[in-house]
């Protein structure tokens, strides 16, 4: 590899906004053929990096080579033209046009007099379409699609030219087991031509199964890579944050109280059906089980954001109906939802603003709302959660995914819940906030708060929850306290392979 002439080559590239230096002389050396994993924190400056390589930013200093040739970005298109294509994790398309039109667009193929060549951007759309193996066609309007979809229109986009590179930024984490099993293979055939790819991922075990090496940004600066195979998950984790973390199992000291909640036969149309469970103060019960399993359809139940057909619903020992999230909030249950910016926040309100939503008609002077009020609710959280933010009028969307997370569940912590649920609490957050949302949780059972964490990740399951309720196909196949639970009974129930149900 190291006689080859590097696919493209980042030096000393420097980029500041105001008061922050987000990249400070990092340098990047990606080979063809090669898969370069680029780790760090939220904010450790990847995407920014990204961002200058794509066309979207321009750098304050710093050079970028393309097969040893300097050269400037100066927009995504002209990124795109030198090879270098840029696929986003946050998806960019046009709902009302096709997948065609999306694949093409600023580049649709021409007849004579400036004419669109409709047949041939289907074909060529559907020739695509056909190496990525999806069940959709070019004709197929994009607003149509599923989220895992409309990622694989991105990923598509990719294949419209001979990139001498493509970066990947977070690209499964809409997907399925079955699409990132596409996705793998459209990478390995992407070395196979000799793109360099580089693959940005929070995910430690995509990393070590599909990359060649690993760089490391922490604070905008560079501070290393590793070759994937001569490392592991500990010593790239400590790279990344400067300290080790602990990933041991939960143990919990504090003694349990009352039930909180308790559900009896709770069924929904289809979606799941005869589940029972109950949940004590100072208690994390874990929800596990396949995409389609219906853990989140449970918690959207809870929630009042659906109608349950059968079954009863009991706080405190009493039974409740909740027909709506203004019944759950009033009766003392919040959700913190799988999709924190589609669902949990308005990326374009300020912090304060985020986190007083619920509660903006209980926090009024007369006829308008006191900010007095709201910002003593922000600060208390703030320092409650260690939010990492400017200040409240700071821009939600600006902040790390760790800390959006932790304003979710300080809007919901003000409201004082009896039951708290949280749907997928780390997605798209990076090792070391992960662990900082995991001694979160397990900080608010031993203050006496109810907790429900769903979660697709076994780690995540295994380390907070003091019982695990195993799922598969929309029913409880069986329960586990965290003695007894293993790996192995754990991929057993959730596979529905177990003859045990709880």
């Amino acid at each position: 590899m190291t006689d080859q002439t590097p696919a493209l080559r980042l030096e000393g590239i420097v980029k500041t906004f105001p008061g922050v230096r987000a990249l400070d002389g990092v340098s990047l050396t990606v080979m063809p053929g090669e898969v370069h994993a680029l780790m760090g924190e939220n904010g450790a400056g990847k995407s920014t990096l990204m961002k200058v390589l794509g066309g979207i930013l321009a750098p304050n200093e710093g050079q970028i080579f393309i097969e040893e040739q300097p050269t400037v970005m100066s927009s995504p298109m002209n990124a795109k033209a030198k090879g270098v294509v840029f696929i986003h994790q946050e998806l960019s398309l046009a709902d009302e046009l096709t997948v065609a039109e999306n694949i093409f667009l600023g580049e649709l193929p021409k007849k004579s007099f400036g004419r669109v060549d409709w047949q041939r951007l289907y074909d060529e759309t559907d020739a695509i379409l056909k190496t990525l193996n999806v069940g959709f066609a070019a004709r197929t309007r994009v607003g149509d699609l599923s989220i895992a979809n409309q990622q694989m229109v991105e990923i598509a986009r990719a294949l419209t030219v001979e990139p001498r590179a493509v970066i990947f930024d977070e690209p499964t984490a809409s997907l399925t087991d079955a699409e990132k099993v596409v996705l793998f293979e459209v990478i390995a055939d992407l070395q196979s031509r000799g793109v360099g790819v580089i693959y940005i991922s929070h995910r430690m075990e995509e990393i070590f199964k599909i990359t060649d090496r690993i760089s490391v940004l922490r604070d905008g600066q560079y501070r290393g890579t590793l070759n994937t195979a001569e490392t592991n998950e500990e010593e790239v984790t400590q790279l990344m944050i400067g300290r080790t973390l602990d990933l041991s199992r939960n143990e919990s000291t504090h003694e349990l109280g009352e039930v909180a909640l308790e559900v009896r036969g709770l069924s929904c149309g289809g979606l799941f059906e005869d589940v029972s469970f109950s949940v004590r103060r100072g208690e994390v019960v874990g929800f596990y089980g396949l995409v389609g399993a219906g853990r989140t359809e449970i918690a959207e139940t809870l929630f009042g954001l659906r109608e349950p057909s059968a079954g009863t619903i009991h706080l405190a020992g009493e039974e409740v109906s909740i027909h709506s999230p203004a019944d759950a909030i009033k009766r003392g249950i919040s959700l913190v939802p799988e999709d924190r910016k589609g669902q949990g926040l308005i990326l374009g309100m300020n912090c304060r603003d985020n986190m007083t939503l619920p509660q903006v008609s209980d926090l009024t002077a007369g006829p308008f709302v006191s900010d007095g009020a709201e910002v003593a609710i922000f600060d208390q959280y703030r320092d409650k959660l260690d939010i990492r933010t400017p200040g409240w009028r700071q821009l939600v969307g600006n902040l790390s995914g760790g800390n959006q997370q932790k304003i979710v569940i300080g809007k919901w912590l003000s409201m004082r819940p009896e039951v708290l649920i949280v749907d997928e609490p780390t997605r798209g957050i990076d090792v070391g906030s992960k662990s900082e949302i995991h001694n979160l949780i397990r900080e608010l059972a031993a203050q006496g708060y109810a907790v429900i964490v769903i979660s697709s990740e076994m780690p995540e399951v295994l380390h907070v929850s003091d019982r695990i309720v195993a799922m598969f196909s929309g029913r409880v196949m069986r329960e586990f306290t965290a003695e007894e639970v293993t790996e192995d009974s754990l991929i057993q129930a959730i596979s529905g392979l177990t003859g045990k149900t709880a």
